[in-house]
């Protein structure tokens, strides 16, 4: 279960993130969900990935 937002950092539990899920369809993320870190974001005509320095990589779909 994520603990932030992936988008703006802040904490996933609070409900004011309709926006951040709306954005996410169309961007990649920006904040590691587990630990909140900036995430090193490297956006391709292919896809994207995004690397947290503790908790390793994300891929898009």
């Amino acid at each position: 279960m994520d603990i932030y937002c992936d988008r703006c950092g802040g904490p996933a539990r609070d409900d004011d993130h309709e926006a951040c899920r709306a954005a996410r369809l169309m961007e990649p993320p920006r904040y590691c969900p587990r630990c909140r870190r900036r995430l090193i974001v490297q956006v391709t005509p292919a896809g994207w990935t995004a690397r947290c320095s503790t908790h390793g990589a994300l891929v898009s779909s």
